[in-house]
C-alpha cells in the first residue's frame, strides 16, 4: 500500500521526509532497472513515431503537389517551389523532434551496451560506472546534439531524396513547352533566356529565381554531404536512425 504523507512530514525546503526507499537487494535493483528500461523504450518509441509522422507528412506533400503541378501543362511551376518550402518546414519540425528522440535513444543504448550486452556475453574489462552518464542525464536533462546537426542528419537520411525529386520536377516544368494563352502553337524552350522567362514568378525575375534555387540546393547539398564528427553509432555505416 502506498504511504500517505501529511504536510507536517514535509521539510521546510519542500522535500519529503518519507521519500520512497531506494532498492537495497539485487532483486529490487533488477526490478527497478527493468521497469526503467521499459519506460525509456516507451518514450523513445513515442518520439520515433512522431519523427515517422513528420516524414510521412513530407512524402504526402511532395506526392500531392507533384500531381497538381505535373497533371496539366498550364499549372504554374510555383507549386513546386511552394512544395520545397513546406518540406523545409517539416524538416525543421522533424529535427526538433529528433533531438528529443536522441536523448532517450542514448539512454537506452547505454543500458544495452553497459548491462544487457554484458549479461548475454561478458567481456573484459567491465565498466562498473556505465550508468553514471544516465544518472547525470536524469538529474540534468540536456540535448546531446545541436539543432543544426539534427537538421543535417534528417536531411541526409530522408529529405535529400524528396528535395531531389522536387528539383527534377521543377527543372522539367520550367524547361517544357509553354502553351500560348490564345491557343496558338506552343512555344518551345530553346535558350537560357526562355528558361529564365519560364522560371519568373510574377514581377520576380526568372534569373533571380534560378539563383535563389541554386543557392538553396547548394546549401542542402553541403549539409547532406558534411560528415559528422561522432564515432561509433554516430559514424556512417553503423545502425542508427
Amino acid at each position: 500500500m502506498a504511504a500517505e504523507f501529511s504536510p507536517v512530514e514535509l521539510l521546510k525546503d519542500g522535500s519529503d521526509a518519507k521519500s520512497p526507499p531506494l532498492p537495497t537487494t539485487s532483486p529490487e535493483v533488477l526490478t527497478a532497472l527493468v521497469h526503467y528500461y521499459r519506460g525509456e523504450i516507451g518514450r523513445m518509441a513515442g518520439w520515433r513515431d512522431r519523427i515517422d509522422r513528420t516524414s510521412n507528412w513530407a512524402i504526402t506533400v511532395v506526392a500531392a503537389l507533384l500531381s497538381v503541378s505535373l497533371s496539366a501543362p498550364t499549372s504554374h511551376h510555383g507549386v513546386l517551389l511552394f512544395a520545397m518550402l513546406l518540406v523545409s518546414l517539416l524538416l525543421l519540425i522533424e529535427a526538433r523532434r529528433y533531438r528529443f528522440f536522441d536523448v532517450y535513444r542514448a539512454r537506452v543504448r547505454r543500458m544495452e551496451r553497459g548491462y544487457f550486452a554484458q549479461i548475454l556475453c561478458p567481456q573484459a574489462p567491465f565498466k562498473v560506472n556505465w550508468a553514471a552518464p544516465i544518472a547525470d542525464s536524469l538529474r540534468r536533462p540536456a540535448f546531446l546534439m545541436t539543432y543544426r546537426a539534427a537538421v543535417c542528419r534528417r536531411l541526409r537520411r530522408n529529405y535529400c531524396w524528396m528535395y531531389l525529386i522536387l528539383l527534377l520536377a521543377w527543372a522539367l516544368k520550367i524547361s517544357s513547352s509553354v502553351l500560348q494563352p490564345d491557343g496558338s502553337e506552343a512555344r518551345h524552350v530553346g535558350s537560357l533566356t526562355d528558361l529564365a522567362a519560364n522560371a519568373a514568378l510574377g514581377p520576380v525575375s526568372g534569373w533571380l529565381v534560378l539563383g535563389m534555387v541554386a543557392l538553396f540546393y547548394a546549401a542542402m547539398a553541403y549539409a547532406a554531404l558534411a560528415k559528422e564528427p561522432g564515432e561509433g553509432e554516430l559514424a556512417h555505416g553503423e545502425v542508427h536512425v
